[in-house]
């Protein structure tokens, strides 16, 4: 799955990267900038926290001039005045701006490095309706941000993680040469995919995946898990054999109506709908017309 994801960013979408300080997502991030570039796609780069000869480090030379990279590191802030693009400017309007300026200006690739500094000095809220903005505006054709997810509370990190349509949650494996990467995928139907794969990034910004194999330990887990029976140990049997079963299909329940006893009932018979009352002896009955002072 994440090679697909890679290979063919969705257009309209939000691709989330997820890591900590025990593995980095950077090398995904950067597979994501080299596949787009060699779709022939135009990639803008906010760039925070990494400078210009990092990113395009190992990326096809062939196409890095359809790379832009906006300066953010090392002054994301603006204190010193030595950033092109600074966290302030995180809005809809700059960045659209941004892009229009941009010469053959096209739907882009938005790349956000990274979307934790951009959280830490702005309201999650209004970060999630610029990315909403982005997405809906039409100049842009897919975004893809890296959060480190360690330095969050939980409650930021799972509202980023709701908007975007795949998260790729990143952690170390046993071997060494490889990482884990946890893919969640959310369709435009509203199907949700996950799928678990060990991952390797090449210098060359390429990307090998292998499928996480199944824990034998976990299947047979599982697989007790299923075939426990819970009236095992029962004084008394709660199974019917063969025979008793058939018999009992073939009792006739005392509610449900057979089709003959169903006509009858509906059939129409002479005199039906007539109400027969024979006075009872103790009915209190007075023949003569209460109305007859009434002259009418």
């Amino acid at each position: 799955m994440l090679l697909d994801v890679i290979q063919g960013a969705e257009a309209g979408g939000f691709i989330l990267i997820q890591d900590t300080v025990s593995c980095t997502g950077r090398g995904i991030l950067k597979c994501f900038i080299n596949a787009a570039l060699k779709r022939g796609e135009d990639v803008h780069v906010l760039g925070f926290e990494s400078p210009e000869t990092e990113v395009c480090a190992g990326v096809d030379s062939s196409c890095v001039q359809k790379l832009h990279f906006h300066k953010g590191f090392p002054d994301p802030l603006g204190w010193t005045c030595r950033s092109s693009f600074t966290v302030d400017r995180f809005t809809s309007q700059h960045i659209t701006q941004l892009i229009k300026d941009t010469e053959h200006a096209k739907a882009s690739i938005l790349v956000v490095d990274s979307l934790s500094l951009v959280l830490r000095h702005h309201d999650p809220v209004v970060i999630c309706q610029t990315l909403q903005e982005l997405r809906k505006g039409g100049v842009i054709k897919t975004i893809i941000g890296l959060l480190h997810s360690d330095l969050h509370q939980q409650g930021v990190v799972g509202i980023v993680c709701h908007l975007a349509s795949t998260v790729i949650s990143v952690a170390p494996a046993s071997n060494e040469r490889h990482a884990l990467a946890k893919t969640t995928r959310r369709t435009k139907s509203g199907k949700v995919m996950q799928e678990e794969e060990y991952f390797n990034v090449s210098e060359d910004a390429t990307l090998s995946v292998q499928a996480k194999p199944h824990q034998p330990g976990q299947v047979q887990k599982e697989a007790n898990v299923s075939e426990a029976d819970p009236t095992s140990n029962l004084t008394f049997n709660l199974h019917l054999s063969e025979e008793e079963r058939k018999a009992k299909e073939k009792v006739a329940l005392p509610f449900v109506f057979s089709q003959e006893k169903k006509s009858a009932l509906l059939r129409p018979t002479p005199g039906s709908g007539r109400i027969m009352y024979e006075p009872d002896a103790n009915d209190d009955f007075d023949e003569e017309d209460p109305d007859d002072d009434l002259d009418v």
